[in-house]
C-alpha cells in the first residue's frame, strides 16, 4: 500500500472522529442538492469549459468504455457522452446523495443506456484490470484519503494505451492572481456558500484540499512514479485550474 501524503490528511470536519471518507461522503451527502448551482456561481460557469477541454484531450484516442472517477452529478459523464459519442460510462461515487441527483440528470439528458451510475469507493474500483480505454476524475482526487492508492486503482483498470485525464484546482503563479484566488477561495466562496445555505464547512474544506494538494510538477511525478507513461499538465485559466494527462503503457 502507497504511503499517505500530507494532502491525505485535510478533513472536512476537524471535530469528527470518523475517517476522511466517511466524512467527505457525509459532506457531499449535505451538499447534493444544490451542488451543481453552487458550482456555476463560485465559478461564474467557467467549470464548464473547464471540463470540456478534458474531455476533448481524450477524443483522439476516440475511448468505447470510460469511467468516471468520482462522478458526483455525473457533469462529466454526461459530457463525454456529447462529446465522444462512448458505448458506455461508468460513474462512481462514495456519495450516495449526489449519485441520486446525478441519475436524475442522466435520466433527463437521456443517456439512461449510456452511464451507469454505482455507489463505490475510487480507492478499491470494483472492475476487472485492463476495463478502460479512458478514465477521468474532475475535482475528484483530491478528496482520497489516499491519493496514491487512487491513482494506482484508476493504472490498474486502464487498458493497456488507456488514458488519464484529471481536471483539479491549483494555485496561481502570478502573485497578484494568487492573491486575488486566495481571498477568494478562503473568505467568498465560504460565505457566498453560507448565502446560499449551504455548508460553509464544505467550502473551507475545498480551499484548504486545493492548497495541501501536490499540483503541477509534482503531481506528474506521482504519476510517473506509479507506472504511468506520457504524463504531463496543462495550465488553465491563469493557473487556477490544470489538467493532467498520462498513460498506461
Amino acid at each position: 500500500m502507497t504511503e499517505p501524503l500530507p494532502h491525505d490528511h485535510i478533513i472536512p470536519f476537524k471535530d469528527s472522529g470518523k475517517s476522511k471518507k466517511e466524512q467527505v461522503a457525509e459532506m457531499f451527502d449535505r451538499i447534493a442538492v444544490r451542488y451543481d448551482t453552487m458550482n456555476r456561481v463560485l465559478s461564474a460557469r467557467t467549470d464548464i469549459g473547464w471540463r470540456r477541454k478534458a474531455i476533448q484531450s481524450l477524443k483522439k484516442n476516440n475511448p468505447k468504455t470510460m469511467l468516471d472517477i468520482a462522478t458526483g452529478t455525473a457533469d462529466m459523464a454526461i459530457m463525454a457522452c456529447k462529446l465522444l459519442t462512448p458505448d458506455k460510462v461508468f460513474g462512481i461515487d462514495i456519495s450516495a446523495q449526489m449519485l441520486e441527483e446525478g441519475r436524475k440528470k442522466v435520466e433527463k439528458e437521456g443517456f439512461a443506456g449510456k452511464i451507469e451510475l454505482q455507489h463505490g469507493d475510487s480507492e478499491t474500483i470494483n472492475f476487472a484490470e485492463n476495463t478502460f480505454d479512458a478514465v477521468m476524475a474532475a475535482f475528484g482526487v483530491r478528496n482520497f484519503e489516499n491519493l496514491e492508492k487512487g491513482l494506482s486503482e484508476m493504472l490498474r483498470v486502464l487498458k493497456p494505451g488507456g488514458q488519464l485525464v484529471i481536471l483539479e484546482f491549483s494555485k496561481p503563479k502570478q502573485t497578484a492572481v494568487r492573491g486575488l484566488y486566495n481571498l477568494y477561495m478562503g473568505i467568498v466562496a465560504p460565505q457566498v456558500a453560507r448565502w446560499f445555505r449551504q455548508n460553509k464547512e464544505a467550502y473551507q474544506y475545498l480551499n484548504e484540499s486545493a492548497n495541501a494538494f501536490p499540483e503541477r510538477q509534482q503531481l506528474v511525478a506521482i504519476l510517473n512514479k506509479l507506472g504511468y507513461c506520457d504524463t504531463g499538465y496543462k495550465s488553465l485559466s491563469l493557473g487556477i485550474c490544470c489538467i493532467y494527462s498520462g498513460r498506461k503503457p
